[in-house]
């Protein structure tokens, strides 16, 4: 059985277009040479990979089965390109770095800025996404590290908390609540809130808050990015439930915390398991675990975050 990369390269586009005619276009051959080399791989397998359609292909169970194997392959071919490559560069290689909105900009850029001082032959690639995005980008070896909020459901990847982040309700300096230092969750029944987009972690931590109290929370606006909240609630439409390091640069925001069990989410680093990175891997990740832990915070320390007793070391 010989069985090469192109051909496993075919076989995850297939998967990923549901038709040899997309995936055709989208790998620049020609349909006939992609079922031909399909067949192919089928043969030297012993398996059926798809089952054919009227219009399209769909995975058979052992396609099924295969599919993340292949992308694991794939991505630790990557890896071994990309490592061979950085061995060779004299100027120190390139660290991918991913991070979620909030964290990209409550605690990416002192990592950052922290990391380059001393490393600065090393070129900084950075990714921002929701946790889910970014350990679907590990997987594929697309980026080094992710600095993620837990959990998140994965198969090849290691996580390691990082630190506890109180959620707190931001309101504008004008606000009625603004006075307010503590609230309980039923304090929030009259209260017109911007919620940000689906994907983030504090608009499920919020409805299922009020939910469990007996109530539906009133939407002042509903969607768009933290950052397009945060604007919103001090410019006065409304309050917003948010990470309280986000409004640590804030001024114009007024924090109170909750009074509720789970309100708090956990910052964790996130790494593909077996992966074996440029040594600038593993001191950006050592240098975040010692930031967050109290070593020296550059400029405004971000409030309410409690680093956690396991994070005592990078995610190996």
């Amino acid at each position: 059985m010989a069985v090469g990369v192109p051909q496993l390269n075919y076989f995850v586009a297939i998967a990923e277009h549901g038709t040899l005619t997309r995936a055709a276009a989208a790998l620049h051959l020609s349909q006939p040479s992609l079922t031909t080399q399909l067949h192919r791989l089928e043969r030297d397998l012993g398996v059926e990979l798809f089952e054919r359609l009227p219009r399209g292909v769909r995975l058979t169970t052992a396609g099924t089965a295969l599919l993340p194997v292949v992308r694991r392959a794939l991505a630790d071919v990557d890896q071994v390109r990309r490592l061979a490559n950085e061995l060779t560069r004299p100027d120190g290689g390139t660290l991918r770095v991913g991070a979620t909105p909030s964290l990209a900009g409550a605690f990416l850029p002192s990592a950052l800025i922290a990391f380059h001082e001393t490393h600065p032959r090393v070129a900084l690639e950075f990714v921002e996404a929701g946790s889910e995005d970014l350990v679907a980008r590990l997987e594929r070896d697309e980026i080094d590290l992710a600095l993620i909020i837990l959990p998140v459901p994965h198969h090849a990847v290691r996580t390691v908390p990082l630190a506890d982040e109180d959620v707190v309700l931001a309101v504008g300096r004008g606000h009625r609540l603004a006075t307010r230092e503590t609230i309980g969750v039923t304090d929030l029944v009259d209260v017109p809130l911007v919620v940000p987009r689906h994907g983030y972690t504090i608009r499920t931590t919020l409805f299922a808050a009020c939910r469990r109290a007996g109530f539906e929370p009133v939407i002042a606006c509903d969607g768009g990015e933290l950052s397009g909240v945060v604007a919103l609630v001090a410019r006065g439409l409304g309050a917003a439930v948010i990470p309280s390091s986000v409004a640590t640069h804030h001024p114009d925001l007024h924090t109170i915390g909750i009074e509720s069990p789970g309100f708090v989410r956990t910052i964790g680093l996130a790494r593909r398991i077996g992966a074996i990175g440029p040594p600038a891997t593993e001191a950006f990740a050592t240098g975040l675990v010692r930031l967050l832990g109290d070593a020296g915070w550059p400029g405004l320390r971000p409030v309410g975050v409690h680093a956690t007793r396991a994070a005592t070391g990078p995610a190996r």
